[in-house]
């Protein structure tokens, strides 16, 4: 008897078990994925693995389907089950590959991807994930120029939100998707509705709009859009398959909207009698400052057929979408339809350029027919990635469903840090702008979406610096001309300080000349040429003044010898491109010695030393007639002016460095005036070469 019992109690149970799991699967099957999750979790571990192993790993792998549509890294582990247990489609393979690569793991992940490509060598999705997974470390390398930042605005605590889209081109009012707790503003009643697709409060529409100063305001419900009996607070537990109409809470997301800001498609759900008839596409058009009364955008005469995610162009006669319509490539696919009178018809698939057999999503439209859109089949770091596809304008493809020709795109990953390993969709931009939002779940443990701010700097090419004398004096009263091979002409006066700072083209040649009254011009040349990045050149100017002698510091001489050293190059060169920039002058060459010695050994030595620096010049392409060379020996010692003072405070502001003062110093600070009277200095001697 109480064998019988115990017999009894067991089939009982078994029994019990497949009644759960079929409620789960009719649960899984019309998407209420996290109540159909936590089913497949309590009878898991009651199913035994010897005589219903297929069971079990039928189980595991919805289970895993489950969390990997509630972004929840339990995938994982349901998946290696289903794989443990021998689940008779392979597709268990790509799905631990995909979750693997979600988690960042993309060794096991490639692996993964490899064991299903073998079983379906012409899978695209597992060619793609083995690509992007060997390809990813090098893709991190090379990040593109975007900024990104969380944008705290828009996000609420224990809240998803997502899908940004700007109410038209001005930028100053937004609209995005949330689960977020929030009054009505009209009837003070929470909004709080448990959904059994995600655990999570309903997903609806809010808007905000910015204050005067730029900033957002308080975050609201769209006026129109919400009836009264939408905003009622629901209580009892949401559950389709118990038929309870009144359980039932619909969802809204997902919307665009025209330039102008009065048309706005938006994605609804609302299961009815606990069937799914799936996401639609419904318009408003506002009026005023309220919307009017949504009214469904037919699309297929099949209304099973799943919609959503629109995207609408600027002047609203075209619009993309999302659909799982037959003639897909997988998954769900984007669509194109065109308007008109009123009707939406060239209802096209967007072709294999755009779709893979898994998931593209959440479609954005600019000006150019630039469309954007996330995927989980295409080359990416994980999840789902944003995408460009740019038309290419060269040619057409002709779709062989709906027989009509769609546009060959470029299609390309936008890469870090716009996306990550985690989910980075419905991305918007403000007006032209290179600038807007995005949404992602990157970094969040419970896989909450979150709203993102990215914007990308402007490149700018600058040159900066400052105009001063050789002492190093700003030169109030210089000036910088700019002249560039695309026609730039530009002529500006320095700051009292003597800097200056002018802003460069890309890819533009310029040459600039400083110049100051009583002093010689000096040029420059740069280039933005090939410059991908921000790039601010330092240019300083230094000088001379035209009616005193400049002394050449770098100039040397082998030891009582009048060679001039190797080392003396840079700074002649140097008085090379003075000249050359100053064509109109004539200069003399002067070399000085020390009071060391007799006075006519010192006067021959410095003239064969002055000699040595005109025949540099000479070689060096300086016409013969604009140099003199003359050898002063000892008789012009250096006379001190403050800036030499100031480097030396033992030497008095004025004071000739001869050698009756020379002797009342030290041996160490004789050594150091007689360095400085051996010199060799340039002076100008006429300003009118060749101009008369």
């Amino acid at each position: 008897m109480l064998l019988a019992g115990a017999i009894l109690m067991v089939g009982t149970s078994a029994c019990s078990i497949k009644t759960r799991i079929k409620r789960a699967d009719r649960k899984f099957a019309i998407g209420e994925y996290y109540d159909a999750a936590e089913i497949y979790r309590n009878c898991y571990g009651r199913i035994s693995a010897k005589s219903e192993r297929s069971l079990k790993a039928r189980v595991a792998f919805n289970q895993g389907e489950c969390y990997r549509i509630l972004n929840s890294p339990k995938a994982v582990k349901s998946y290696q089950n289903a794989v443990r247990y021998k689940y008779q489609d392979s597709i268990a393979y790509l799905r631990l590959a995909q979750v693997l690569h979600y988690q960042g793991k993309y060794r096991d992940a490639e692996k993964n991807y490899t064991i299903y490509l073998e079983g379906h060598p012409n899978s695209d999705v597992a060619k793609y994930g083995i690509y992007a997974c060997r390809q990813i470390e090098q893709w991190k390398k090379q990040p593109s120029r975007y900024r990104v930042h969380a944008a705290k605005d828009f996000n609420y605590k224990k809240s998803g939100n997502f899908a940004p889209a700007f109410i038209g081109e001005d930028g100053d009012a937004l609209m995005f998707t949330s689960n977020r707790k929030i009054q009505n503003s009209k009837d003070k009643k929470t909004l709080k509705r448990p959904s059994p697709v995600t655990g999570q409060p309903t997903y609806n529409l809010f808007t905000t709009k910015k204050d005067a100063s730029g900033k957002w305001k308080e975050i609201e419900l769209p006026d129109g859009i919400y009836g009264e009996s939408e905003s009622e607070e629901n209580s009892n537990e949401n559950d389709s398959t118990q038929q309870d109409k009144n359980a039932i809470a619909a969802e809204l997301g997902a919307c665009c909207f025209t330039a102008d800001g009065k048309t706005m498609y938006f994605t609804y759900s609302k299961p009815i009698n606990g069937q799914d008839l799936g996401a639609k596409i419904f318009r408003s058009d506002r009026a005023g400052g309220e919307w009017g009364e949504p009214q469904e955008v037919k699309l297929f005469q099949d209304s099973s057929i799943t919609v959503g995610h629109p995207a609408v162009t600027a002047n609203g006669d075209t619009l993309y979408f999302v659909s799982d319509a037959p003639g897909g490539f997988g998954g769900k696919d984007i669509w194109r339809a065109e308007e008109e009178e009123g009707q939406w018809i060239n209802i096209t698939n967007m072709g294999p350029q755009i779709n893979t057999g898994t998931d593209e999503l959440y479609p954005s439209v600019r000006r150019g027919g630039v469309l954007y859109f996330s995927s989980t089949g295409l080359p990416g770091y994980g999840g789902l990635d944003i995408f460009m596809a740019r038309p290419t304008g060269r040619d057409t493809i002709y779709d062989d469903v709906s027989e009509n020709r769609i546009a060959i795109y470029q299609v390309q990953n936008m890469g870090l840090p716009l996306n990550s390993n985690g989910d980075d969709f419905g991305i918007t931009f403000e007006g032209n702008k290179e600038e807007g939002y995005f949404s992602s779940n990157r970094g969040q443990a419970k896989g909450l979406d979150q709203i993102y701010h990215f914007v990308l700097p402007e490149i700018v090419f600058a040159v900066e610096g400052k105009v001063a004398d050789n002492n190093g004096d700003p030169l109030s009263e210089g000036i910088i001309r700019l002249v560039g091979d695309d026609g730039t002409n530009v002529k500006m006066q320095i700051r009292r300080d003597g800097t200056y700072r002018l802003k460069l083209k890309k890819n533009v040649r310029y040459v600039m000349l400083a110049t100051s009254r009583g002093h010689l011009n000096q040029k420059q040349t740069l280039t933005t040429e090939g410059l991908e990045a921000s790039h601010t050149y330092q240019q300083d100017f230094a000088l001379a003044p035209i009616s005193k002698p400049i002394t050449m510091n770098n100039v040397f001489y082998e030891t009582g010898r009048w060679e001039l050293t190797e080392n003396s190059s840079e700074e002649l060169m140097h008085l090379v491109k003075m000249l050359e920039d100053n064509p109109n002058i004539t200069i003399e060459l002067g070399a000085h010695t020390d009071r060391v010695g007799d006075d006519a050994s010192n006067k021959t030595l410095s003239e064969k030393r002055a000699q040595a620096c005109v025949n540099f010049l000479i070689k060096a392409g300086i016409e013969k007639d604009r140099l003199t060379a003359v050898g002063y020996g000892e008789t012009h010692p250096v006379v001190a002016d403050e800036a030499l003072h100031n480097q030396y405070r033992f030497i008095p502001t004025g004071q000739e460095l001869n050698e009756t003062f020379v002797l009342t110093l030290t041996k160490e600070q004789q050594e150091i005036c007689n360095q400085l009277n051996r010199r060799t200095e340039f002076r100008v001697l006429k300003t009118t070469y060749k101009l008369y």
